[in-house]
Protein backbone atom coordinates (compact mmCIF):
# COMPACT_ATOMS: atom_id res chain seq x y z
CA UNK A 1 0.00 0.00 0.00
CA UNK A 2 2.87 2.37 0.75
CA UNK A 3 4.24 1.86 -2.78
CA UNK A 4 0.84 2.56 -4.31
CA UNK A 5 0.46 5.67 -2.19
CA UNK A 6 3.92 6.88 -3.20
CA UNK A 7 3.19 6.31 -6.90
CA UNK A 8 -0.11 8.14 -6.54
CA UNK A 9 1.61 11.06 -4.83
CA UNK A 10 4.25 11.17 -7.60
CA UNK A 11 1.51 11.18 -10.25
CA UNK A 12 -0.33 14.04 -8.55
CA UNK A 13 2.93 15.98 -8.25
CA UNK A 14 3.62 15.48 -11.96
CA UNK A 15 0.37 17.25 -12.86
CA UNK A 16 1.42 20.53 -11.23
CA UNK A 17 2.49 23.20 -13.76
CA UNK A 18 6.20 23.90 -13.34
CA UNK A 19 5.63 27.62 -12.80
CA UNK A 20 3.61 26.73 -9.69
CA UNK A 21 6.28 24.51 -8.14
CA UNK A 22 8.54 25.81 -5.36
CA UNK A 23 11.92 26.74 -6.83
CA UNK A 24 13.74 24.22 -4.59
CA UNK A 25 11.55 21.40 -5.96
CA UNK A 26 12.18 22.55 -9.52
CA UNK A 27 15.94 22.51 -9.02
CA UNK A 28 15.79 19.06 -7.39
CA UNK A 29 13.99 17.74 -10.48
CA UNK A 30 16.56 19.36 -12.79
CA UNK A 31 19.35 17.73 -10.81
CA UNK A 32 17.78 14.27 -11.09
CA UNK A 33 17.07 14.55 -14.81
CA UNK A 34 20.58 15.74 -15.61
CA UNK A 35 22.08 13.01 -13.42
CA UNK A 36 20.01 10.45 -15.34
CA UNK A 37 21.23 11.88 -18.65
CA UNK A 38 24.82 11.74 -17.42
CA UNK A 39 24.52 8.16 -16.20
CA UNK A 40 23.27 6.84 -19.54
CA UNK A 41 24.73 9.03 -22.27
CA UNK A 42 28.26 9.36 -20.92
CA UNK A 43 28.60 5.59 -21.35
CA UNK A 44 26.40 4.97 -24.38
CA UNK A 45 28.87 2.96 -26.46
CA UNK A 46 27.12 -0.07 -27.89
CA UNK A 47 23.78 1.73 -28.03
CA UNK A 48 24.32 5.08 -29.71
CA UNK A 49 25.94 5.23 -33.17
CA UNK A 50 29.72 5.18 -32.92
CA UNK A 51 30.28 8.81 -33.94
CA UNK A 52 27.60 10.05 -31.52
CA UNK A 53 28.88 7.85 -28.67
CA UNK A 54 32.43 9.10 -29.23
CA UNK A 55 31.20 12.69 -29.13
CA UNK A 56 29.33 12.15 -25.87
CA UNK A 57 32.08 10.12 -24.23
CA UNK A 58 34.37 13.17 -24.30
CA UNK A 59 31.65 15.57 -23.13
CA UNK A 60 31.44 16.63 -19.49
CA UNK A 61 27.90 15.66 -18.60
CA UNK A 62 29.05 15.49 -14.97
CA UNK A 63 29.37 19.26 -15.11
CA UNK A 64 25.73 19.53 -16.18
CA UNK A 65 24.90 17.80 -12.89
CA UNK A 66 27.19 20.11 -10.94
CA UNK A 67 25.71 23.16 -12.67
CA UNK A 68 22.25 21.88 -11.75
CA UNK A 69 23.23 21.81 -8.08
CA UNK A 70 24.69 25.31 -8.44
CA UNK A 71 21.22 26.65 -9.21
CA UNK A 72 20.57 26.38 -5.46
CA UNK A 73 22.78 29.43 -4.97
CA UNK A 74 20.01 31.54 -6.49
CA UNK A 75 17.22 30.40 -4.14
CA UNK A 76 16.19 33.60 -2.38
CA UNK A 77 12.76 34.48 -1.01
CA UNK A 78 11.59 36.82 -2.34
CA UNK A 79 13.47 36.21 -5.59
CA UNK A 80 13.80 39.92 -6.31
CA UNK A 81 16.18 40.24 -3.35
CA UNK A 82 18.92 38.77 -5.53
CA UNK A 83 21.76 41.27 -5.94
CA UNK A 84 23.03 42.25 -9.39
CA UNK A 85 26.12 40.08 -9.01
CA UNK A 86 23.96 37.08 -8.15
CA UNK A 87 21.73 37.74 -11.17
CA UNK A 88 24.74 37.92 -13.48
CA UNK A 89 26.06 34.59 -12.19
CA UNK A 90 22.58 33.05 -12.08
CA UNK A 91 21.92 33.77 -15.76
CA UNK A 92 25.39 32.45 -16.63
CA UNK A 93 24.62 29.28 -14.65
CA UNK A 94 21.30 28.74 -16.42
CA UNK A 95 22.75 29.62 -19.83
CA UNK A 96 25.46 26.99 -19.43
CA UNK A 97 22.84 24.38 -18.58
CA UNK A 98 20.73 25.24 -21.62
CA UNK A 99 23.83 25.17 -23.83
CA UNK A 100 24.75 21.73 -22.50
CA UNK A 101 21.25 20.35 -23.00
CA UNK A 102 21.09 21.53 -26.62
CA UNK A 103 24.55 20.11 -27.30
CA UNK A 104 23.55 16.75 -25.83
CA UNK A 105 20.43 16.66 -28.02
CA UNK A 106 22.47 17.41 -31.14
CA UNK A 107 25.12 14.86 -30.13
CA UNK A 108 22.52 12.12 -29.72
CA UNK A 109 21.16 12.94 -33.18
CA UNK A 110 24.60 13.64 -34.58
CA UNK A 111 23.99 11.70 -37.81
CA UNK A 112 20.95 13.88 -38.58
CA UNK A 113 22.96 16.99 -37.69
CA UNK A 114 25.70 15.98 -40.15
CA UNK A 115 23.18 15.53 -42.95
CA UNK A 116 21.45 18.87 -42.41
CA UNK A 117 23.85 20.83 -44.62
CA UNK A 118 21.29 23.30 -46.07
CA UNK A 119 20.42 24.54 -42.58
CA UNK A 120 23.94 24.37 -41.20
CA UNK A 121 25.21 26.50 -44.08
CA UNK A 122 22.85 29.29 -43.01
CA UNK A 123 24.57 29.54 -39.63
CA UNK A 124 28.02 29.85 -38.08
CA UNK A 125 27.88 26.10 -37.42
CA UNK A 126 29.25 25.92 -40.96
CA UNK A 127 32.91 26.91 -41.46
CA UNK A 128 32.77 28.75 -44.77
CA UNK A 129 36.52 28.94 -45.34
CA UNK A 130 37.07 25.21 -44.79
CA UNK A 131 33.71 24.23 -46.27
CA UNK A 132 32.74 21.93 -43.43
CA UNK A 133 30.38 21.72 -40.47
CA UNK A 134 31.52 22.32 -36.91
CA UNK A 135 30.71 19.73 -34.26
CA UNK A 136 28.01 20.87 -31.85
CA UNK A 137 30.20 20.43 -28.77
CA UNK A 138 32.31 23.44 -29.80
CA UNK A 139 29.52 25.87 -30.71
CA UNK A 140 28.62 29.00 -28.76
CA UNK A 141 25.12 29.29 -27.36
CA UNK A 142 24.25 32.02 -29.86
CA UNK A 143 25.17 29.72 -32.78
CA UNK A 144 23.32 26.77 -31.25
CA UNK A 145 20.18 28.87 -30.91
CA UNK A 146 20.46 30.08 -34.50
CA UNK A 147 20.79 26.53 -35.80
CA UNK A 148 18.04 24.87 -33.74
CA UNK A 149 15.64 27.71 -34.56
CA UNK A 150 16.28 27.42 -38.31
CA UNK A 151 16.05 23.62 -38.12
CA UNK A 152 12.84 23.85 -36.03
CA UNK A 153 14.22 21.37 -33.50
CA UNK A 154 12.65 23.00 -30.44
CA UNK A 155 9.30 24.61 -29.74
CA UNK A 156 9.00 28.39 -30.28
CA UNK A 157 8.52 28.91 -26.52
CA UNK A 158 11.74 27.00 -25.87
CA UNK A 159 13.65 29.06 -28.43
CA UNK A 160 12.28 32.21 -26.78
CA UNK A 161 13.64 30.94 -23.45
CA UNK A 162 17.04 30.30 -25.03
CA UNK A 163 17.17 33.82 -26.43
CA UNK A 164 16.06 35.42 -23.17
CA UNK A 165 18.71 33.60 -21.15
CA UNK A 166 21.41 34.19 -23.77
CA UNK A 167 20.64 37.91 -23.74
CA UNK A 168 20.83 38.22 -19.96
CA UNK A 169 23.87 35.92 -19.81
CA UNK A 170 25.81 38.48 -21.83
CA UNK A 171 25.78 40.61 -18.68
CA UNK A 172 28.67 38.44 -17.46
CA UNK A 173 30.70 41.16 -19.25
CA UNK A 174 29.67 43.40 -16.39
CA UNK A 175 31.70 46.53 -17.19
CA UNK A 176 29.27 47.45 -19.97
CA UNK A 177 25.76 48.41 -18.88
CA UNK A 178 23.38 45.60 -19.86
CA UNK A 179 19.89 44.64 -18.68
CA UNK A 180 19.94 41.92 -16.00
CA UNK A 181 16.28 41.07 -15.71
CA UNK A 182 15.01 40.36 -12.20
CA UNK A 183 15.18 37.56 -9.67
CA UNK A 184 11.58 36.67 -10.46
CA UNK A 185 12.46 36.37 -14.15
CA UNK A 186 15.44 34.16 -13.31
CA UNK A 187 13.30 31.82 -11.20
CA UNK A 188 10.64 31.69 -13.92
CA UNK A 189 13.31 30.88 -16.51
CA UNK A 190 14.70 28.07 -14.31
CA UNK A 191 11.19 26.62 -14.13
CA UNK A 192 10.85 26.90 -17.92
CA UNK A 193 14.18 25.10 -18.24
CA UNK A 194 12.75 22.18 -16.26
CA UNK A 195 9.85 21.99 -18.73
CA UNK A 196 12.26 22.10 -21.67
CA UNK A 197 14.63 19.56 -20.08
CA UNK A 198 11.78 17.12 -19.40
CA UNK A 199 10.62 17.46 -23.01
CA UNK A 200 14.15 16.89 -24.30
CA UNK A 201 14.53 13.76 -22.16
CA UNK A 202 11.30 12.39 -23.64
CA UNK A 203 12.61 12.91 -27.19
CA UNK A 204 15.80 10.89 -26.72
CA UNK A 205 15.93 7.15 -27.53
CA UNK A 206 16.63 4.51 -24.90
CA UNK A 207 16.95 0.71 -25.22
CA UNK A 208 14.41 0.24 -22.40
CA UNK A 209 12.19 2.50 -20.32
CA UNK A 210 14.23 1.78 -17.19
CA UNK A 211 17.07 3.86 -18.63
CA UNK A 212 14.93 6.96 -19.14
CA UNK A 213 15.90 9.64 -16.58
CA UNK A 214 13.29 10.29 -13.90
CA UNK A 215 12.74 13.51 -11.98
CA UNK A 216 11.21 12.00 -8.82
Amino acid sequence: MKVVAALHAAFIASQIPDQQRPIADVISRIEKLNEGLRAFWSASQGWAPVAAADLMSKSRLDRQVSLSRSLRHWIVDPADNLEDGDLILGWANLGSLIEGTIKLFLAVYYADYQKDLPTLQQTQAWHKKDGKLLDPDGLRLEVLISYVEKAALFEPAEVALFKQVQSYRNAIHAFKDRPLGSGSELHAAIKDYLTMLRSTVSRLPYPEDIYTPQEV
